[in-house]
Parts: structure tokens; sequence; C-alpha cells
């Protein structure tokens, strides 16, 4: 499996960071994990045909995390590229009446009749197999219905995505063993806001349910001024990373 990080950043504008977008490749199959504004460009930039996306995961309806997703189908009806592949979107239980209010607002310039979206809504602790690959659900502390996802390969292999949340034992369970853990990370520990993650904390999780590796993601542009590597010494013990836009992790 292979992880590229579309987007690291948040929904304030950073030069530096996108909105939260993650791509996981299995199998050269591509499965997004949330598409906030930027993410269709940055699908581009790191050679991601969108039309290629067979499946799109989402962790809950704030912007930042959803926002692109009218932009990906508005694109798939490019003539020049036209989609012909069927598109199966999930997410937390609304996802369904969410799609209905954008075909209401954008009707035609997101409705294709060339190929079909199917809208499937996903509970907590389920389990779902794809083509081979097992996607296992936990509802996380961000919105009553966040989900955080865990991602198994055919050989055991697992990358577990948090999503937005705070400290929570969920998030512990999912990640149990996980070979990479991406966890958000939103604030400096000083300014920890409710519903997110500070690095220490997202440290102390990974570490109870021994991951292998872990890498931070969805900074808020005050953590540039903040030395994170010191804040979290000690705490994981595993390798730890800081994510970049269009960073790629094998697994």
């Amino acid at each position: 499996m292979e992880v590229v990080f579309l987007g690291t950043g948040c929904g304030v504008p950073s030069k530096r960071r996108a909105s939260p977008a993650l791509l996981i490749e299995i199998k050269e199959k591509p499965f997004l994990f949330d598409s906030g504004p930027g993410s269709l460009r940055r699908l581009h930039e790191a050679g991601i045909k969108w039309n290629d996306l067979t499946h799109i995961f989402y962790t809950h309806f704030h912007v930042d995390h959803i926002g692109d997703l009218p932009a990906i189908l508005f694109a798939a009806k490019n003539p020049e590229d036209l989609r012909e592949k069927d598109l199966v979107i999930l997410g937390p239980k609304g996802l369904k009446d969410f799609y209905a209010q954008l075909l209401r607002l954008y009707g035609d310039q997101i409705i294709s009749s060339h190929y079909k979206v199917n809208i499937e809504e996903m509970e907590d602790k389920e389990e779902r197999e794809f083509e081979g690959i097992k996607i296992f659900t936990r509802t996380l502390q961000h919105t009553p219905r966040s989900l955080g996802y865990r991602i198994e390969d055919a050989g055991g292999k697992a990358i577990v995505y948090s999503g937005d949340t705070d400290y929570c034992r969920e998030l512990v369970l999912l990640a149990q063993d996980a070979d990479l853990a991406i966890f958000e990370s939103s604030f400096p520990d000083k300014m920890k806001v409710s519903g997110h993650l500070t690095p220490p904390l997202a440290c102390k999780m990974a570490q109870e349910a021994g991951c292998k590796r872990l890498v931070l993601t969805h900074f808020y542009p005050i953590c540039e001024g903040y030395d994170l590597f010191e804040e979290m010494k000690g705490i994981f013990r595993g390798e730890l990373i800081l994510a970049e836009d269009l960073m790629k992790v094998r697994v």
C-alpha cells in the first residue's frame, strides 16, 4: 500500500498546505479519503486521474473535509475525459441526505448519464470488503457521526486514518497494532481545542495502540511557529513523521 498525502492542512488558507485529503493506493487502485478544498488539483499534481477513483470515503461533513466533492463530480463530466466508471461514495449516516442536497443545489452540473453514483452510509464498528480490501470503522469524538477508518490489505497490513477527533478510547481500539497511524494534530499542546488533537495526545494514543509508525496531519497555520517534535519527545516510541502535501509513505 502507498499513501499520498494530498492535503495536510485545515480549512484556513495556507500557502504550504491544502485542506484534508488522503489517497491510499492498493495494488494500483486508488481509494480517496476526504476531499477538502484543493483536493482535485492535488490529485492532478500527484499524477492521479480523478476518473480512476472507484471509492471515496468521508470521515464527516465539515467543509474542509468534503468541499471538493462537487468539484470532482463536475470534472467527471469533462467531454475530453468523460467518466464512465461507476463511483461509490461512503461516509457516516447523513451522507445520502448530504448528497441529495448537492443534487438540488448543482443539478445537471454534477449529474451524469454516463456512470452511476452509489451512496453508502456506514455505521460504528462496521466491517466491509472492497476488492479484497477490508475497511473497519469507529465513531470518534468530533461530530456525533464522525468516523475513523482502518484499512487492511490481503496480507494483513493496516493503515488507520482518524479524520478529526479528540482523544478517545475508540481510536486506540481502531488503531491496535497498526502498521501506519495517520492522526490529526490540529493545534500545539498549549492551544488545545475541544474535538481536536495536539501532537502529544496523538502520540499518546498511537503508543497505547501499539502502532509501528505515526504520521501527523491536519495542521492549522499556528503550528508552523512551534517545535512540534519537542512537544512530542519521548511519548511515542515508533517512527514519527510530520506530513507534507504530496508526501508519499509506503506500507
